[in-house]
């Protein structure tokens, strides 16, 4: 199986559980995984659109700590998607909390937030327009604007 350059490993408090809801939500195919004899999971891998993502319960004795472990997650995995709506809705229905609400943004996606069962956030996106890097600032520098005259 060949690996991107960079590819996220989640740790977990229930890695079946975890395993089930991403292919609930987000359509994951598992690829394999690695039982120990107590029945957690040492290592699995899943694909989830062209991406592999490597997933683990938490094991404390060798730094593999879930997020509600350390007080959340300071990492956002963002993914794309056809329909960001569609997922997220399936998100939600598998188990997942809303973050922030699927919305048009200034840099050309359609996107929202969740937060799954097991404290990794994730932002779900579709790319609705190409938006120039130039454009991009003016229309974030507007959004600050706004948002620091209170409108």
């Amino acid at each position: 199986m060949t690996m991107q350059t960079v590819t996220a490993h989640l740790f977990v408090k229930d890695a079946v559980a975890a395993l089930d809801f991403y292919r609930r939500a987000f359509g994951a195919k598992e690829l394999f995984r690695l039982t120990a004899p107590d029945g957690k999971i040492g290592y699995a891998e899943i694909r989830i659109g062209t991406s592999i993502v490597m997933l683990a319960d938490e094991f404390p004795d060798f730094g593999a700590l879930a997020p509600p472990t350390v007080g959340g997650s300071p990492v956002r995995l963002h993914i794309y998607v056809e329909d960001t709506d569609a997922v997220v809705a399936r998100a939600l229905e598998a188990g997942a909390t809303l973050a922030r609400a699927v919305a048009d943004q200034f840099y050309g996606d359609r996107s929202g937030m969740i937060v799954d069962p097991f404290g990794h956030s994730w932002s779900i996106a579709t790319r609705i327009e190409m938006v120039e890097p130039a454009e991009m600032q003016r229309r974030f520098t507007g959004l600050m604007k706004r948002t620091e005259g209170g409108a």
